[in-house]
């Protein structure tokens, strides 16, 4: 495998990776008050933003300009930021947002380099680290060197079929979009052993990696919701694309196993699940 970055810096940059999201996680434990209020909404009412998803990102943007200030930073909350270094953090600061709103545990720190354009067609992620701070897990990877989940390497599974596969999904925040999702669902769950509904994509993608799902899809992720739980669920074996021929990305994410992706992949692309018809 061709890496576009030296042996000596992909270790840095793993390094760095998880060290921001393993601090921020203890910065979220730690300040985490007894009722969580809502700071601000995005493409709905639904779809939420605390003080602690404002407060992580100024905290992890703060580190990477310190740790690698000619880097280029895109995030959830705070938008984009230039650097001349060819490489771009993707981070956000809370993927799980209404889980740790409401005190449920299935959220994470997501941070990912990323080199190119930070544009899930084109990028090429290089490293990443996704840390869940309610329970301290920790997953990591690096552009050709595996996946590890607490320091253990992981790999995907395969089950012997669609019908006995679990298979992780999630939904919008958006009216149409939910018709939409709930209808494929319906098509979806009869020919699969159940489906799971986790709340945080970059747990979905290393839940994948590491075993605890068969197979992943959703429709509607943004860059900062893809990029360190890709790389973590590539390196641990599974294939991840979009529909089509299509890379991952906004319009649909398919994850899993090779043996059992495309006959997802395939259903899916029936169903027109990258469409909000």
């Amino acid at each position: 495998m061709d890496i576009p970055v030296s042996s000596a810096l992909l270790d840095e940059l793993v390094d760095v990776a998880r060290t921001i999201a393993v601090e921020s996680g203890e910065m979220i434990r730690a300040g985490r008050p007894d009722h969580v209020e809502v700071s601000g909404t995005k493409s709905s009412a639904q779809d939420v933003v605390t003080a602690m998803d404002l407060a992580v990102e100024a905290h992890l943007r703060a580190r990477l300009a310190a740790l690698r200030p000619d880097d280029a930073i895109l995030g959830e909350e705070g938008g984009s930021s230039a650097g001349t270094s060819g490489i771009t953090w993707v981070v956000d600061p809370i993927d799980g947002t209404v889980n740790y709103l409401y005190g449920l545990p299935s959220y994470s720190v997501s941070v990912a380099a990323v080199v190119g354009a930070p544009d899930p067609s084109t990028w090429t992620v290089v490293a990443a680290c996704v840390h869940a701070p309610a329970d301290g897990r920790t997953f990591v990877a690096a552009l050709g060197r595996g996946a590890t989940l607490d320091g253990a390497p992981i790999q995907v599974r395969v089950a012997p079929t669609l019908l006995d596969s679990l298979v992780g999904t999630g939904f919008g925040y958006r009216v149409e979009r939910r018709v939409a999702q709930a209808r494929v669902v319906a098509e979806v769950i009869p020919r699969v052993r159940d489906i799971r509904r986790i709340g945080s994509a970059a747990l979905d993608l290393c839940t994948v990696a590491s075993g605890g799902l068969d197979l992943y899809y959703e429709r509607g992720l943004s860059p900062w919701d893809l990029a360190a739980g890709q790389l973590v669920a590539t390196e641990a074996g599974a294939q991840v694309t979009g529909l089509r021929g299509l890379p991952p990305g906004t319009e649909m994410t398919v994850a899993g196993h090779p043996a059992l992706h495309a006959e997802l992949a395939a259903l899916l692309a029936d169903l027109r699940a990258d469409s909000d018809d």
